[in-house]
């Protein structure tokens, strides 16, 4: 099992999470095409978490990269900035720009 981390990725975890949902669960190979398929700033974030992980994965625990299967990519929320922008008479609303921590795990799966 290997796994590589992303923090404070400035894109909301609610957006990041209907990319990472699509490589749940499938072959490394799979996950990589449909990530580049993807015009989406999370899909090109997400390919760089995912190749870090097989990178590791082949590195530290000298996996097979043609084996490895994406089982867990957890996206939660990061650091808020808050700030505020002027409106009419006298009045301010407030900008939130969220941000979220990328984690990807690859394995390979145990046969029985």
């Amino acid at each position: 099992m290997a796994r590589a981390v992303l923090r404070r990725f400035r894109e909301s975890p609610r957006k990041v999470r209907a990319v990472a949902d699509m490589i749940r669960g499938r072959s490394v190979d799979d996950a990589i095409s449909i990530l580049r398929m993807q015009q989406r700033k999370a899909a090109r974030m997400l390919s760089k978490v995912l190749d870090s992980a097989i990178a590791n994965a082949t590195e530290n625990e000298k996996a097979d990269a043609e084996k490895l299967f994406v089982t867990q990519v957890f996206i939660d929320g990061g650091p808020v900035q808050r700030r505020w922008m002027a409106r009419s008479m006298g009045r301010a609303n407030r900008l939130t720009g969220r941000t979220s921590h990328v984690t990807v795990v690859v394995d390979v799966p145990e046969t029985k």
